[in-house]
């Protein structure tokens, strides 16, 4: 049995879910260059149709949706709604819910973002080839450097994690105002228009204590069609979703264990060989199950839900069908754009994070957090060059398929700069917390 428990506790840890996404993007790279690239880019560039009656739902300006648009600009959509979720939960309740709190990972975040961006327009200037994937280094992904973090076991202080954790959503923050503000285009108003009418509809009704989350992501898909046509890109709305999706439960949790109390109590005794319940039995159970509905808050259940398969599915399935880098030497694969990526994340991050916390803290903004030292903030900062999931998906959108050897140098600077940051972060907090720093 402890077998069993110990894969169930392996598969739901954030270790498991960084190894996956790893797994499939280096089978989106082997594919890539071997004799399947031919079948793997005929599934990218597959059209997808959903028709319900003269409404092409996976459609935009009349033409279908490929494969790699869908999961670009559909299903990277729930990782987004999942992104909003957990914003929203950190400036409510967690990390960014007080100045106090979120003063020294804003301050990291700051830099974290501004460091990689001077490097990568120092080796590609605007107005140049490559320089509108400045934007590519800004992110941290979470999953992937807690993943890491989670390698070191309990040897890591809880206020590293903590600390590394707000930073990069603030980092995501930022990503997710560089992706409405820079990759938006041909906006048509009346489309926002509708879509801002249903989200004041959802807000109004959450307000109003209905936790339904079928309802609320039924209407979501409908705002998803809406931005995908409006010229504002479209991961955007699950976002917003999260922000109108409720957090407060329609039943506290003193009240909750009162009323489970008052019904265990009063639960029909069973007769001692009957495996059938009656149905008195049976209402007594739904009353449970109806409370603890109610206890959970619908942005905490949905969150919950997403989880899983945003982290086993749609981040892979993402990986695969967008690290496919091509070794095929000289400027397609070497150049300017994954030099400048590579060392935006490798050297950028881990400058930026470092510098600016040690700046806060010596000027005396905020101080350390118990637990941290600068040995294991330099690790953390190196953690912070991991910018996998979000730094592709940025690459995507400045360069796509008009620009393929600038996108496929930008890929190979995200999988470099992301592989050096992660082993080098892991090794050196490896060796400090070893000792106990």
């Amino acid at each position: 049995m402890s077998v069993f428990r110990n894969l169930r506790k392996f598969s739901s840890s954030d270790i498991a879910a960084s190894i996956l996404l790893f797994v499939a993007a280096i089978a989106a790279a082997v594919i890539a260059n071997s004799s399947f690239a031919p079948a793997y880019q005929e599934f990218l560039n597959h059209e997808l149709n959903l028709q319900i009656g003269r409404l092409n739902l996976l459609s935009h300006g009349g033409e279908n949706l490929r494969v790699i648009e869908f999961i670009n600009d559909g299903l990277m959509t729930i990782f987004f709604l999942m992104v909003g979720l957990e914003i929203k939960r950190e400036l409510l309740v967690g990390e960014l819910s007080s100045f106090g709190k979120a003063v020294l990972p804003f301050i990291a975040a700051c830099g974290g973002m501004l460091l990689p961006v001077l490097i990568y327009t120092f080796i590609c200037p605007p107005g140049t080839e490559g320089g509108g994937g400045m934007a590519i280094p800004m992110a941290t992904d979470i999953a992937f450097s807690l993943g890491v973090l989670s390698l070191l076991g309990n040897r890591v202080p809880l206020s590293l994690k903590i600390f590394l954790t707000a930073f990069a959503v603030v980092d995501d923050i930022g990503g997710i105002l560089v992706i409405a503000i820079f990759y938006s285009s041909h906006i048509l108003v009346d489309y926002l228009l509708i879509a801002a009418l249903l989200f004041l509809v959802l807000y109004l009704i959450g307000q109003r204590g209905t936790n339904n989350k079928i309802f609320f992501l039924i209407i979501g898909v409908l705002i998803w069609y809406l931005f995908l046509q409006s010229g504002i890109h479209s991961t955007i709305s699950g976002v917003l979703l999260a922000f109108v999706i409720p957090a407060k439960p329609r039943l506290d949790v003193g009240r909750y264990i009162e009323r489970i109390r008052h019904t265990i109590s009063e639960f029909p005794e069973m007769e001692s060989e009957s495996i059938v319940l009656t149905n008195e039995q049976i209402a007594k159970l739904k009353e449970v199950e109806s409370a603890s509905d109610r206890v959970i808050s619908p942005l905490q259940s949905l969150e919950d839900n997403l989880h899983g398969s945003v982290n086993y599915f749609i981040l892979p399935l993402f990986a695969f069908v967008n690290a496919g880098v091509v070794f095929g030497g000289g400027d397609s694969l070497i150049g300017h754009v994954s030099m400048a990526v590579t060392l935006s994340l490798l050297l950028g991050k881990f400058i930026g994070i470092y510098l600016f916390t040690g700046l806060a803290i010596k000027l005396r903004v905020t101080t350390m957090p118990e637990g941290m030292n600068w040995t294991n903030l330099a690790g953390v900062s190196l953690l912070g060059g991991i910018g996998f999931t979000v730094s592709l998906f940025i690459a995507n959108l400045s360069f796509g398929v008009d620009y393929p050897v600038l996108l496929n140098q930008a890929k190979f600077g995200v999988l470099s700069g992301s592989i050096l940051s992660g082993v080098l972060g892991y090794l050196l907090l490896r060796s400090v917390l070893h000792r106990g720093d």
